[in-house]
């Protein structure tokens, strides 16, 4: 798949930390409970680390208690992209930076809590927050 954000693996490899380049281009996934923005609670911007696009807004963000940062829909319908995830043996929908195509993490349909049902289940280390106002 072509992406509007288009970087060689070398690129990708000197723009990342080891561990980003593992998660966001390779689909790796941290350790439940230890990513830096999963208890983050201010108002502001979620956005792709691997090319800043913004995705999600601090109103979708909710504790879900599953040891990731959990949000109930992306910023715009279009600014990630889902995907079909058989690997490990299990059936999943991953969720992709529709800009670059980084590996952000999965959505389940398991959140009848929330206005829309869904929980984004993200990477911290896919994503940057930036505190500020979510209303545009």
């Amino acid at each position: 798949m072509e992406y509007p954000v288009n970087k060689t693996d070398a690129e990708w490899r000197a723009e990342l930390s080891d561990f980003e380049y593992q998660v966001l281009r390779q689909a790796a996934t941290e350790r439940a409970g230890t990513g830096a923005l999963l208890d983050e609670e201010r108002e502001g911007i979620y956005s792709c680390r691997g090319c800043g696009a913004e995705l999600f807004r601090s109103h979708a963000k909710f504790d879900s208690h599953c040891g990731w940062p959990s949000f109930y829909e992306p910023k715009v319908g279009d600014a990630v992209e889902l995907v079909e995830d058989r690997s490990h043996g299990m059936s999943r929908v991953e969720v992709r930076c529709a800009a670059c195509g980084g590996h952000l993490g999965h959505v389940f349909e398991d959140a009848p809590q929330t206005p829309t049902g869904d929980r984004y289940c993200i990477n911290s280390v896919s994503i940057t927050f930036s505190q500020g106002d979510t209303k545009a």
